[in-house]
């Protein structure tokens, strides 16, 4: 596979990913190859490759004698994405206080505080945004290649499960906003047990709210969490 041939399908990768993240795909309709390559302004061959890729992401799915469609979650996969994100986000954590937080890292204490000060400049997308670029930001800083890699295709699941549907609750964005600063504290502090532990709390409370808003969309139970999450000795 040439260079720019690559080049070429990561590009349709990544534009199909925010098409699909914009929320702008009709979940019953079956994706158009040909349709999207006209719309991304590209050859059919590396837009057929991407959508291979997110077929393996699981953002996709193939349906026999239907077509590939947007990959509908279930509360009971968003239940499991966390149970991983519990995993990876606790270790990420504790190694970030044990290694130091980065510039970075930091830069987000400032930004948080101004949105606990002024709440009604900043629309709730906007804080939702700046607080999983603080959760990726908690990965670096716990430098660990692998498990950033790791992290990465459950952090695409994940954005697509708040895209689909895409509602926030308002209340718990705001309430997100000071979690993140006692994480950011714990690691600055290097106490790796409370920040492993509080970001594990704040991701339990984040999986009860969406199950709530699925619950009030589809008439599901939401399911008892447990909000306990053992330290490393």
């Amino acid at each position: 596979m040439s260079v720019g041939f690559q080049l070429e399908r990561d590009r349709a990768y990544r534009q199909l990913l925010d098409y699909i993240l914009g929320g702008r795909v009709d979940l019953a309709t079956p994706l158009s190859e040909r349709k999207l390559a006209e719309m991304l302004g590209m050859g059919r061959t590396p837009v057929r490759e991407a959508i291979r890729d997110l077929v393996r992401d699981c953002v996709l799915e193939t349906r026999p004698a239907r077509g590939t469609f947007v990959r509908e979650l279930t509360m009971e996969d968003v239940g499991e994405i966390y149970e991983v994100r519990y995993a990876l986000e606790g270790m990420a954590a504790f190694l970030a206080a044990q290694r130091g937080p980065s510039p970075e890292l930091k830069s987000y204490g400032p930004k948080f505080r101004d949105m606990v000060k002024r709440p009604e400049a900043y629309d709730p997308v906007e804080v939702y945004e700046l607080g999983a670029e603080f959760h990726l930001e908690v990965f670096r800083s716990a430098q660990n290649r692998n498990l950033l890699q790791m992290y990465e295709p459950i952090r695409i699941r994940f954005a697509i499960a708040l895209v689909l549907p895409q509602h926030y609750d308002h209340d718990w964005v705001r309430k997100s906003v000071t979690q993140h600063l006692d994480i950011l504290k714990s690691i600055e502090d290097g106490d790796s047990a409370a920040a492993q532990q509080l970001i594990c709390d704040h991701m339990a409370g984040g999986l009860e709210t969406r199950m709530r808003i699925f619950k009030s969309l589809q008439n599901y139970e939401v399911p008892t969490l447990k909000r306990t999450f053992k330290g490393i000795k």
